[in-house]
Order: C-alpha cells, then sequence, then structure tokens
C-alpha cells in the first residue's frame, strides 16, 4: 500500500505544527521521518493515525482520500502504530494483548484463544520473531515486547506501519534486532514511516529521508549524507557533533557511595548494595535500559529517596540522611531527569527558575524581600550566557522548547559553586544543536576539577562524555569499563550478560 499526505496542515491556536507538509512513502519503502523535538513530527503521524484531525490537506492511501475520524478508522484502512511507550497489559499473556479490542469468540461467547495463538505463531513464524503465545508480557525482555507491539499492528493487517522512536527504551543489541525486523517487513512489501532523533540509525535503515523543521519540510536526504549533513539540515546550521575533551586530570576530592541500599514502600530492593566512587575532574557515566535503578540511585543522591542505607560521602561529608536543601547546600548542582516535573516550576518566569536554589539569602533576597534589579541582571547574564532562546526574563519556563528549558536548568545549577555536578539524562527530548551545547558545559564542569555524574540511556552521549562507565542491571553495579568501551559490550552488560565477580579483564567490580 502507498501513503501520501498532501498538504498537511495543523494548527493549535497561533501555532502552526505542521505547515503543509507533503510525504511520500511507497510499498517496501523505509521512509525516515527526522526533525529537531517540536518540528511537527509526532504530530504528523497524529494526524495520519486519527488523533488528530487535520485543518487543511488530504491523506490518500494507494490515491484514495481517506477521512479519519479515529485510530479506530485508520487502522481498518491498514495502518498500524508501534509506539515509543508500549501499549501493552503486562499481566496479559502475548495472545491476550494482540486479541484485546479485536477479540473472537466461539462457544457460547467464550473467548477463542486458540484463534488468537494461531495468529500470534504465524506472524512470528513468517518474519522470524520467535515469540511465545501464552508468554505473559510483563517476563519478556523489553525487545520482545516491542515484537509483541508489532505483531499487534500485523494482526490487524497494516500495510503501512509507523514507528515513533522505537529504539528509545532498546540494548544496542535489541535496536540491531529491530532493525532486522523492519528490513524483513519492507521485503514483505510494508511501507514503513521511522521516526528518531538518532542519526546513525537514520542512516543505517532508511531509504529515504524527510527532514521538518519548525512544521515544515526543509529538505530530503540520501542515507548516503553524512550526519552533519543530517544535522545541519535538522537545525539549519553547522553543528558540531564531536565532544572534544582532554585526558581526565583527577583530584583528590570527590564522591565515595559505600554499601547503598534503595527499597520502596512495601521492601522491594531498587538499588542493590552498590559502591563506587566519582574523582574530582573525571565523568562517571551511569549506563542502562532504564528501569533497573539508575533513578532511583540518582534520587538516593540527592536525598529525594526516604528508604536508603548505607554511606554517600562527599568530600569527607557524610551526605546520607540529610535534607534535599542541606544536600544542595553543600554544592551539589542536579539536574533532573524530568525537568517538567522536577527541574522547573513552569508557571514562573525564567527568573524565577534561575533563583530555585537560592531563594534564601544574598543575593536575591535580602531583610525578607526579593532583590528584582539583582535577579533581573542574573537572569539576564544567564540568558546570553547559555543562549536560552527567549522573550526575556519575564516570560514563563513554561512557554519555552524542550532544549531551552533543559538550558535554564543548567544555568541554574552550574551558575554556584559546586563541589558535585549529576545530570540525569541531561539531554533527553533536546535538539542536536542544544545538545552540542550541554555537552560543551558537562565537560567544562569536569574540567573544573568537579566530580561529574552522567545519568543516561543514550549510548552515544556515555560513549562522548564518559571518563569511566558504570553499568547497572536490575539495580546491580554489573561493572565499571573505560569510557572507550565497545558498544557491543556494554550493551551485553546492559541486558545482564555480565555478573559481579565475572567480568572480563581490566573491568572494575
Amino acid at each position: 500500500m502507498k501513503l501520501e499526505l498532501r498538504g498537511i496542515t495543523k494548527r493549535f491556536g497561533a501555532l502552526t505544527a505542521n505547515d503543509h507538509i507533503d510525504l511520500v512513502v511507497e510499498p517496501g519503502e523505509i521512509h525516515c521521518l527526522l526533525g529537531e523535538n517540536g518540528a511537527g513530527k509526532s504530530t504528523l503521524m497524529n494526524v495520519l493515525y486519527g488523533l488528530y484531525q487535520a485543518d487543511e490537506g488530504q491523506i490518500l492511501i494507494d490515491d484514495e482520500v481517506q477521512a479519519f475520524a479515529g485510530p479506530g478508522d485508520a487502522m481498518s484502512a491498514g495502518i498500524g502504530m508501534v509506539h515509543q511507550h508500549f501499549m501493552l497489559i503486562p499481566v496479559f499473556t502475548v495472545a491476550e494483548n494482540v486479541m484485546l479490542g479485536h477479540e473472537k469468540t466461539g462457544f457460547a461467547g467464550t473467548l477463542d484463544l486458540n484463534a488468537a495463538r494461531a495468529l500470534v505463531r504465524e506472524i512470528s513464524d513468517r518474519f522470524g520473531f520467535d515469540v511465545d503465545p501464552d508468554a505473559r508480557v510483563e517476563d519478556l525482555p523489553v525487545g520482545v515486547q516491542q515484537r509483541v507491539e508489532i505483531i499487534k499492528a500485523l494482526s490487524r493487517d497494516a500495510n503501512i506501519l509507523v514507528f515513533d522512536e522505537p529504539t528509545a527504551v532498546l540494548t544496542p543489541q535489541e535496536t540491531d534486532e529491530l532493525m532486522a525486523t523492519m528490513r524483513r517487513l519492507k521485503e514483505q512489501g510494508t511501507a514503513i514511516v521511522f521516526i528518531t532523533h538518532k542519526l546513525r540509525e537514520v542512516r543505517e535503515v532508511a531509504d529515504r529521508i524527510t527532514v521538518i523543521r519548525l512544521g515544515k519540510v526543509v529538505g530530503e536526504a540520501s542515507p548516503t549524507a553524512s550526519n552533519a549533513e543530517l544535522a545541519s539540515l535538522m537545525v539549519g546550521r553547522a553543528v558540531e557533533l564531536t565532544v572534544h575533551k582532554d585526558p581526565p586530570q583527577l583530584h583528590e576530592n570527590g564522591l565515595v557511595v559505600e554499601n547503598l541500599t534503595v527499597t520502596d514502600a512495601v521492601g522491594t530492593v531498587l538499588v542493590d548494595d552498590v559502591s563506587f566512587e566519582v574523582h574530582g575532574g573525571e565523568v562517571l557515566a551511569i549506563a542502562g535500559v532504564q528501569g533497573n535503578g539508575q533513578t532511583e540511585l540518582t534520587e538516593a543522591l540527592v536525598g529525594l529517596q526516604e528508604r536508603v542505607r548505607g554511606s554517600i560521602r562527599l568530600n569527607g561529608e557524610q551526605l546520607a540522611g540529610r535534607s534535599v536543601r542541606s544536600i544542595l547546600d553543600a554544592g551539589v548542582g542536579f539536574v533532573p531527569e524530568d525537568r517538567g516535573v522536577d527541574g522547573l516550576v513552569k508557571e514562573f518566569s525564567i527568573a524565577e527558575n534561575l533563583m530555585l536554589d537560592r531563594s534564601v539569602g544574598a543575593p536575591f533576597v535580602k531583610g525578607g524581600g526579593l532583590q528584582l534589579r539583582a535577579l533581573e541582571k542574573f537572569a539576564r547574564e544567564k540568558i546570553s550566557e547559555f543562549d536560552i532562546r527567549t522573550q526575556g526574563p519575564s516570560q514563563p519556563a513554561g512557554r519555552l522548547s524542550g532544549g531551552n528549558q533543559q538550558k535554564v536548568v543548567l544555568a541554574r545549577e552550574l551558575s554556584r559553586e559546586l563541589s558535585l555536578f549529576i545530570a540525569a539524562q541531561p539531554t533527553r527530548g533536546v535538539d542536536v544543536g542544544s545538545i552540542e551545547f550541554i555537552h560543551k558545559r558537562v565537560v567544562e564542569t569536569r574540567d573544573a576539577g568537579v566530580p561529574v555524574i552522567v545519568i543516561s540511556t543514550e549510548l552515544d552521549e556515555v560513549a562522548a562524555l564518559a571518563d569511566r562507565i558504570l553499568v547497572m542491571y536490575r539495580g546491580r553495579i554489573v561493572g565499571i569499563v573505560p569510557g572507550d568501551t565497545p558498544r557491543d559490550q556494554l550493551g551485553l552488560m546492559m541486558a545482564g550478560a555480565h555478573e559481579p565477580g565475572a567480568l572480563s579483564e581490566g573491568v572494575e567490580a
């Protein structure tokens, strides 16, 4: 089936998210949609899938104009979507998830699970998925869960598949398996729209690349285009993609974590007896598939976890058991993984967000009163220094793009004297131009002699920034390896292939 979008325009008030976008995807083609966050890619796919109604333009399948009132109409027309966050019921089996919403009944109205099992087996055999219809979804690895999502779409006779940021939660090996799956689907004649911000994946699997910037198509590119050329099309200027850094100059000061354990309210161990240290002047990157204890470890370091055992010493000073305010006052800078929930007050102005860590005492509060001139002067300096694209210090932070919101958080945390800098997912949802800037600031902080911890699920980011890499799996440290460790080895460690005490030579346990 051939997909064509003609002149798709979608407005939200004064904002034009999609501006007369044209796109053609042929049968048996992998067409990549590339663009910065906020460029309009997801909006366009939501229009295609019937979640939004276009203000102008047409959707055609095999040259016939379609009218989708909702996702059910899109699925009936042969369109399937594999979402970044899986739409599966964890306690259901594969077969039960596949038949959900399209149940077949047998004798006396009972569910015909045998038919669902047979359908899963047939699709699994056809594409080499090797998925057990009776396996419970919560027991499956993330990569296999994604195959279940694909089987769901194919079971509804989807001939056009949309993959929305499909590798966000996968290990490198699972990503390679997904690429192979996409190629097999292509060989069977499926038309594929692949949305991603990872340039390496684009060049590896795409037949054609369409680049969107600020809601408009700004060009098409060949998979033979370089990362620099693709990044330039996305951002509209030349982008430095390589992080330049000298060998680390280690200092004695730093962070020492010993036997740290974090549990939840019912006693489940989330971080399991973790010990490591970070020297001043180095970047320790913590890698792992999302959900393996990185978040809880990070929160424990800054006092956000209540049930913590073990020792956290910064320059010899014990931080465990202290309040968040006390830890921040000890010189800990913290960029949380969810800036919208934990990093900013979106209704506050940029200036107000820049003083959140220093809302008591000088230089912004004196005699119980806010020093407005001092705050505005500081805010304007940081807006310039961190290249925050804004109308001014009084603009609400929630009205900024994701990249500029992240710059506000970084400006606040890096604008005071630090003894430790922790950045969790520092470039999540950020365009390549802002990534370039953020990485430079992280390296500058490390070169100033500050111990730096970066928590990231992006292996390219880990490899670019890390002097050493700590890999976590199911709450434990699998190993601590040099920053230049090959991706394949890191991927195996992220999947738990190595256990503490059974690591290759040169790997710290």
